[in-house]
């Protein structure tokens, strides 16, 4: 589910050439300002991304991890979903662009308008998109717009709110999740995965399903979450390659680190959502697997999988956290 794809490598070599001229010192400034804010309160007449430099900093800092925790949500989505197409996708709250690579590397040639309040966060990913040799990408509308109560949405088939409700007041929230599901046939929602994202997740899913949607993904239902409230909640785990300049922004020396987060994708035609989905990493000890699940018919349950289930056995040593569950083919 995590493997990275060739886009992924295009967006690292277009951000370490756009970022090439920003001392590290001046980045690393900006990212802990960032970091602040990102795990702070933000109001919505402040954007977080001011000039250049912090746009560029966020750009290091954030955008490699947000590409992945949406195209692991978008491969769910395919999986459930894989004969559907978008012609037409609006990222809200876009900033760089991000979720707009995801997007253009799980479908060819969907027409992007991406929405933000930051005039510098557009002009950066106008420039990464314009160096993705992605015609898609390149041929993105990179509108300015305050994401607040009053956006107006055009109909659009995929709309994307990626790590954005955070910053939002709650009213402004629910007016964007009830705008997003008024004008998307799909609607895509990602969170970091933290209690307070989960809750987040959470809202949104029911604002959706209120609205007459279907759950896609992550659930195997559109009925209610089966983790009561404060005991736990749902995430899951995208790994993210960084390269050196990456490495010298956050300040870190391992070649990867895992993402965290939350998600819910919900539409307006009939999918097939998985029968049951991994909600933790799987658990492999000497002759047997253990799968913690989310089911569709028994909520959440843990299911051990042992070397005479055979084949399936074999499928659940290869299966990761966030997987479907079974694997398509594979029954015991």
């Amino acid at each position: 589910m995590n493997a990275t794809p060739p886009l992924a490598e295009t967006l690292r070599a277009a951000l370490a050439g756009l970022l090439d001229g920003l001392p590290p010192k001046q980045a690393a400034l900006a990212v802990d300002r960032l970091i602040a804010n990102y795990r702070g309160t933000t109001p919505t007449d402040a954007p977080v991304l001011r000039d250049r430099s912090d746009v560029a900093a966020y750009a290091a800092y954030r955008m490699p991890a947000t590409f992945e925790a949406v195209r692991s949500a978008l491969a769910a989505f395919r999986a459930a979903a894989p004969d559907w197409v978008p012609a037409t996708h609006t990222d809200v709250g876009g900033g760089t662009g991000a979720a707009t690579w995801a997007v253009a590397g799980a479908w060819d040639g969907p027409r992007t308008t991406v929405l933000d309040w930051a005039e510098p966060a557009l002009a950066l990913g106008r420039e990464l998109a314009g160096l993705s040799g992605v015609p898609a990408l390149r041929a993105a509308e990179w509108r300015r717009a305050r994401i607040d109560a009053g956006l107006d949405l055009a109909p659009a088939d995929l709309v994307t709110v990626s790590y954005v409700l955070k910053e939002l007041t709650p009213a402004a929230r629910t007016a964007l999740v009830d705008a997003a599901a008024a004008a998307g046939q799909a609607v895509v929602i990602v969170e970091p995965g933290t209690p307070d994202g989960y809750a987040r997740v959470i809202e949104a899913r029911d604002r959706l399903t209120a609205a007459g949607l279907t759950v896609a993904a992550p659930c195997p239902h559109s009925g209610n979450c089966p983790i009561e409230p404060g005991t736990d909640w749902c995430h899951f785990a995208a790994r993210v390659s960084r390269s050196s300049l990456h490495r010298r922004v956050k300040g870190g020396s391992l070649p990867y680190e895992d993402e965290k987060f939350g998600y819910v994708v919900a539409t307006r035609f009939p999918v097939a959502p998985a029968p049951a989905r991994v909600t933790r990493k799987p658990q492999i000890r000497k002759g047997q697997v253990l799968l913690d699940l989310c089911t569709r018919e028994e909520g959440l349950r843990r299911e051990t999988v042992t070397k005479r289930h055979g084949g399936l056995y074999r499928a659940a040593r290869d299966t990761a956290w966030g997987d479907d569950w079974p694997p398509p083919g594979e029954e015991d």
